[in-house]
């Protein structure tokens, strides 16, 4: 087949999955709690994304490390464990909320002060890298703005 017959059937076919556009998520109310130094801290936020994708991992520079964690009941015990990825089913909101899924920071390089932002970067399966702040609420907020 000739060059230009490839590039005309290309063409006609449109575009392909492997060119297709990653799905844009957008991020609704972050916020996170006060926390001291060498502790540990949550992160909240709402997830939309136009096309399924997944929540892969997250990062700060204020944090050794980021884990995605969910509360399971054990019993009469709520216990925290790290998740592999948070599901984003396209069209839906996914909350990220105190009691369910979350952002766990482990390892505080500074405290988060109220009124402060804390940086945290969001790592999609097909999204991509999406870095937002998270501004620091009182240390018993249960929502965003409290």
């Amino acid at each position: 087949m000739t060059t230009r017959r490839i590039l005309l059937a290309a063409a006609l076919l449109g575009p392909c999955s492997a060119f297709a556009q990653a799905p844009t998520v957008t991020v609704e109310n972050p916020w996170t709690r006060a926390a001291r130094a060498g502790g540990q801290g949550a992160g909240f936020l709402t997830l939309r994304s136009a096309g399924a994708d997944r929540l892969l991992s997250a990062s700060s520079p204020a944090a050794n490390r980021v884990e995605l964690h969910t509360h399971l009941r054990e019993g009469d015990v709520m216990r925290m464990r790290p998740v592999e990825a948070i599901d984003l089913p396209a069209g839906t909101a996914v909350t990220l909320q105190p009691g369910g899924f979350h952002l766990m920071f482990m390892g505080l390089k500074q405290p988060f002060e109220q009124g402060t932002q804390v940086p945290v970067t969001l790592v999609f399966e097909r999204a991509g890298s999406v870095t937002v702040q998270l501004p620091v609420q009182g240390a018993g907020a249960r929502m965003h703005g409290h």
